[in-house]
């Protein structure tokens, strides 16, 4: 450690449990809202889960104590940010709900910022600023996956140009979050399998990042061990109300593992969104195994306690004996799931690895992956995952 100081913090609010959902209206009143937006997703609308949540809110009440903005697109956009922003202010809103995946939770935390500052361009934004006083905010997640209702970012895809950035505020963390399993049970299998990759991939990552931050270390350990015993009995079975309970919890323990910063995978994977459209699970799924293989390689034994929680017999054998069974347990563990493997099934060519590679390489999660990687080294990384 030296004599570097180490800060820690976990302070979000969380409400756990079948049927939570029915607390909200309670706690908004609690913390003096009157008036909410529920930032969300189209599709979301014809959801089990949106229906649960207008009969708490009240149907009656909508446009009264409650509106709804629909806007956010899969990959959330810089215009979703500020079309969510323009209602809240002109509807006199004093909460946001941030309520579906993780790019509607994306999209509910960032608006606060253009609701204090609605000239601001995001490409402009700056941590040092005044972000004094943002609208409250509440998220309720539909999805075990992303973590971002515990996390201290939101990823928005800037206006004008295809890239994502990460817009980092631990004043963005909600004031509360409702973790209701109810609301992910009829998720289809492909959704609940890349979800949950993703929050295995933020558990990996975040454990194997060179930041000191033991407390993340154990609940990434833990996460890790939940999603594996947990992942498949949802995928096999959508309504086991006990394993739904389980991944979304682990899911939000893979938010705050992020804390530790994620890697090379995340990297990888955020170009694949924002130039291929590929799901952001999805593409952590395939490209989760060939970064692990390729950090094996030049650290030997750095996946050996992985290989623990994922109950293989790894403590006594030699590093890199380790770190292959854990990689091919990794790789059978996603295929098992049913996601494709490979990102020609997602229609990738090899003439667009250059401007994978060069964004990827432009994206900050791989300045925390324990081994550091250039350009060439991630355009060689795509090509292996072609």
């Amino acid at each position: 450690m030296g004599s570097h100081l180490a800060s820690f913090s976990f302070p979000t609010a969380m409400l756990f449990g079948s049927g939570a959902t029915a607390e909200l209206p309670v706690r908004l009143k609690q913390m003096g809202g009157r008036r909410a937006l529920v930032v969300t997703d189209k599709g979301m609308l014809e959801t089990h889960a949106f229906e649960v949540l207008a009969n708490h809110l009240g149907r009656a009440n909508i446009g009264k104590s409650w509106e709804i903005f629909d806007g956010v697109h899969s990959n959330p956009a810089e215009q979703d940010v500020v079309n969510a922003a323009k209602m809240f202010r002109e509807v006199n809103c004093d909460t946001v709900i941030a309520f579906g995946g993780g790019s509607s939770l994306d999209v509910g935390k960032a608006m606060r910022l253009l609701v204090k500052k609605p000239t601001l361009k995001l490409k402009d934004y700056n941590f040092n600023d005044d972000w004094s006083g943002l609208a409250r905010c509440v998220a309720v997640p539909t999805t075990a996956g992303s973590g971002n209702e515990v996390r201290r970012h939101a990823t928005i895809a800037l206006a004008g140009i295809q890239k994502k950035v990460e817009l980092f505020l631990p004043r963005l963390l909600p004031k509360l979050v409702i973790l209701d399993p109810d609301l992910t049970r009829d998720l289809p299998p492909v959704m609940t399998a890349a979800t949950g990759i993703d929050a295995l991939t933020h558990c990996v990552e975040a454990f194997t990042s060179p930041q000191f931050q033991p407390m993340c270390d154990g609940i990434a350990l833990e996460a890790m061990r939940m999603i594996v015993e947990f992942l498949p009995r949802v995928i096999k079975n959508g309504h086991d109300g006990h394993a739904r309970s389980q991944m979304l919890m682990a899911a939000a323990m893979s938010g705050v593992a992020c804390q530790k910063e994620l890697g090379a995978t995340h990297s990888m994977a955020h170009p694949l969104s924002m130039l291929a459209s590929m799901h952001h699970g999805a593409a952590t799924a395939v490209c989760l195994p060939h970064v692990m293989h390729f950090n094996a390689q030049r650290k030997p034994g750095l996946y050996r306690r992985i290989g623990i929680v994922c109950g293989l017999d790894v403590a006594q054998v030699p590093p890199e004996v380790a770190d292959f069974r854990t990689v091919e347990f990794i790789k059978k563990f996603i295929a098992d799931l049913g996601l494709k493997p490979a990102l020609h099934h997602y229609g990738l060519k090899e003439t667009q690895f250059d401007a994978l590679a060069e964004q990827a390489f432009q994206d900050a999660c791989h300045l925390t992956n324990p081994v550091p990687v250039n350009r060439d080294d991630l355009k060689t990384l795509y090509r292996a995952a072609l």
